[in-house]
């Protein structure tokens, strides 16, 4: 490979900018929540979750900063969710096949999802009985 070739382009989807760009990020990102509600098992129980939890963190008796981690606990565990997600679809994407790197990437990021509720239920549990 000579080394002063230039270098493909990084993907075709890139090259949009401003706010075009924003816009359609967006988009993707709506198209992204969309796709985690209709195939996503876990993902759906744990917005049932948030849904409780999220509007009763507005009741607590707790100031504003205690809300805050209430609410942003519960959405951390959203987000953990949504890119182990996005993992096991890369790794089903990439083959089927079992293999111990697949297993290994799988079991990582539902690792992570379990950190991300066991962090929900500390932070509540010290926010709420301190």
């Amino acid at each position: 490979m000579d080394p002063h070739a230039p270098l493909p382009p990084e993907s075709p989807f890139k090259g949009k900018t401003g706010i075009k760009r924003i816009w359609n990020a967006f988009h993707y990102s709506l198209a992204g929540l969309r796709a985690a509600l209709r195939h996503e098992d876990a993902f759906r129980q744990e917005c049932l979750l948030a849904a409780i939890l999220i509007p009763l963190a507005f009741f607590m008796p707790t100031d504003g900063t205690g809300k805050a981690l209430l609410i942003g606990s519960t959405l951390l565990m959203l987000i953990v969710e949504l890119l182990n997600s996005a993992v096991e679809a890369t790794v089903d994407r990439v083959s089927l096949e079992r293999h111990q790197l697949a297993k290994r990437a799988k079991d990582i990021g539902s690792a992570a999802v379990l950190l991300a509720l066991l962090n929900l239920t500390l932070v509540w549990g010290l926010v709420l009985f301190g």
